[in-house]
């Protein structure tokens, strides 16, 4: 049994996902296929995060006539990378994930970040000093322009956004044609976005957590950081259902109304992120684990410059994270 969200498209995207961030070539393709044989019927997943071609090749082992799945079984997300913004990038990009996952169509496809990065094919394009080399002249709104177009042409059934802040999802509303039907997140306990959440949900737009336990294997994290799953207060409430900290937290996520696209490449974990719909928890715990809100960002890559930890983008004019939510 698994939950799903209705978008405003009238699609039914499911409650859990596998995210596939971080899980390296090599890897990702068994995860996948675990996950599917565990009953998940969505699978997250990124150019920039340079594996989809494995998740392609998992998908195709499964999917298709004579095989144990259908194409239209499996809600597949991909995200257009920064490097691609310009208009004329669209539409390449996005053919170029669907080759890599051996599909004929997304069912959802974000903007991965409101920042455009310079055009080409490096992932990262940096100056010497490690800065990343910016496109200030191409703004989100005609990126989103060229993405309603893969719409009208059928290569995905609907977009969406990713990391954009209440204005800057408002801007895309106002010119959009095509609206929005999700914003993906960072979204955790110690994170819990409730008034960014709450725009969302009131412009019609569904929320999609990306590190919904906290994301303790991100590569910037240094000693001594607190780890979501390790929360003697998240550990003393997996103890009182019997289930694990991370099941605990995802089951947190559904109750809230907030998808969530927890990793692992390990099987157990995967067929345990899952095994969420057979609790349920008390309001009372709810309001607990909401009260653990820090405000705090987990994911926001960071870089050295004269000794100093900064925000890797921050200088950027559509970085989202300088507003309030």
């Amino acid at each position: 049994m698994t939950a799903t969200i209705t978008l405003s498209t009238g699609q039914q995207m499911p409650a859990v996902g596998l995210g596939t961030w971080k899980s390296a070539q090599g890897q990702v393709k068994q995860a996948v296929l675990a996950a599917l044989d565990c009953d998940y019927r969505h699978i997250d997943c990124a150019a920039a995060y340079s594996n989809e071609r494995e998740v392609g090749e998992a998908l195709s082992e499964q999917l298709g006539e004579g095989k144990p799945l259908r194409r239209e079984d499996i809600f597949v997300t991909s995200k257009l990378w920064n490097t691609k913004h310009h208009p004329d990038d669209v539409e390449d990009a996005c053919k170029k994930s669907l080759s890599d996952l051996r599909l004929s169509y997304l069912d959802l496809y974000l903007m991965h970040w409101p920042m455009a990065f310079e055009r080409g094919d490096e992932l990262m394009p940096r100056r010497p000093d490690g800065t990343v080399r910016y496109d200030n002249n191409i703004h989100y709104r005609d990126t989103w322009a060229a993405m309603e177009k893969l719409v009208d042409q059928g290569l995905v059934k609907a977009i969406g956004l990713s990391n954009f802040n209440a204005r800057q999802i408002d801007d895309i509303l106002s010119i959009a044609k095509h609206k929005p039907v999700v914003n993906q997140v960072e979204c955790h306990p110690y994170l819990v976005q409730t008034q960014l959440v709450s725009q969302c949900w009131g412009r019609g737009l569904a929320v999609t957590a990306y590190s919904p336990l906290g994301s303790p294997d991100r590569p910037w994290v240094t000693p001594g950081e607190a780890h979501l799953l390790d929360d003697p207060r998240v550990v003393g409430l997996a103890t009182c259902y019997n289930k694990t900290p991370a099941q605990v937290i995802i089951r947190w996520h559904i109750q809230r109304g907030v998808i969530c696209i927890p990793k692992s490449i390990t099987p157990s974990r995967i067929k345990q992120n899952i095994e969420v719909f057979d609790f349920k928890l008390t309001d009372e715990d709810m309001r607990v684990i909401e009260s653990f809100n820090r405000n705090e960002r987990l994911i926001i890559p960071t870089i050295m410059i004269d000794g100093q930890k900064v925000w890797r983008d921050a200088k950027h004019p559509h970085f989202p994270f300088s507003d309030p939510y």
